[in-house]
Formats: structure tokens, sequence, C-alpha cells
């Protein structure tokens, strides 16, 4: 997977000082790039029995769909309040300088459903841990969590001790 790092630019100092950003839109850009992440990410979940994949707005979006295309499940998206148009769920959780909440509709994913959670990036979990819980709350089985890059140094796969959780590329610093 060595050939994936290749293709995501490093930019320092963004979206503040101190922070290194990973930027995938350098590996979105590259044909064969791009088919190799999907590849990796998707390879796990096969066979699986996945009816559902659900994508973290806003890049969990662009693996989802096509991760639910390459399992044959349908899509739902986790999105930013506000953004759903029907009767939803929401859930809040913590960032490094104070809170933010995601939705999903309440008829997204049924009791029992079969769903696999994507996004690019595992950094602190808080995220993803959201998402665990506003999907588990409509009733549905949580097969995985995918992503793309975790950093590893961030700790957010202890908020998802009690999944099974995939990343293709993990970067410790």
């Amino acid at each position: 997977m060595e050939t994936l790092k290749t293709r995501i630019r490093h930019v320092p100092d963004f979206p503040k000082p101190g922070i290194l950003f990973y930027d995938i839109t350098t590996l979105l850009q590259d044909r064969e790039g791009l088919q190799l992440a999907l590849d990796a990410m998707t390879a796990p979940w096969i066979d699986q029995g996945i009816e559902t994949v659900v994508g973290i707005e806003s890049r969990g979006f662009i693996f989802g769909t096509a991760m639910a295309d390459r399992l044959k499940a349908g899509f739902v998206p986790v999105r930013k309040p506000g953004k759903l148009p029907s009767t939803k769920q929401r859930a809040s959780y913590a960032l490094e300088y104070g809170t933010d909440s995601l939705e999903i509709h309440d008829d997204a994913v049924g009791d029992g459903r079969r769903v696999l959670i994507v996004d690019d990036l595992l950094a602190t979990g808080g995220t993803a841990a959201a998402t665990v819980g506003l999907v588990r709350s409509l009733g549905a089985d949580i097969v995985g969590v995918q992503f793309l890059i975790e950093l590893t140094f961030l700790g957010g796969r202890e908020k998802l001790k009690n999944e099974k959780v995939g990343a293709v590329l993990a970067y410790a610093d």
C-alpha cells in the first residue's frame, strides 16, 4: 500500500499551524490510485452480507457509494445538521474546539440490517463513534467500520474498540 501513500499530498500547517493535512484529492484524481484504494477498502467486506453502506459526510460519500456498488449494497448518507429533508436522529460529539453533530434519516436502516460504515480518515474517532451510535440506535447490525487512512497517534480506534475496524493506510506521526 506504499504506492497509495505516494499519491496522497501532505500539506503542512493546514488548516492551522502545526497540523499536517493528508490531502486525498491527489489520490482521487489518479485513476489507478483510486481503483487501488477502493479495492483495498472493499476486499475485507466481500461476502460479509453487507446490505447497506453508511458514508460519513463528506469524503465518506466518495468512497462509500463506490463501495456500496461493489458490494451490491444500498448507500445511506450521514450528514451535518440541516441537510436531510425527512425525520431524523441526531448525535453530537466533542471536537477539540467544541462540539458538532451528525444526522441520519429515521428510516435509513432497519432492525437487523447489516451495515458497513465508511469514511476517509480515522483521527480522534469522535465522528465515527457518533455514527456508530446513530446507526445502532436505528437497530442495525454494524458489521464493521472502514477507513482509507488511520492516524494511529491520535487514538481514534480506542473509541471504536467494540467494532471491527479496517484502515488501508496508517500514519504513526
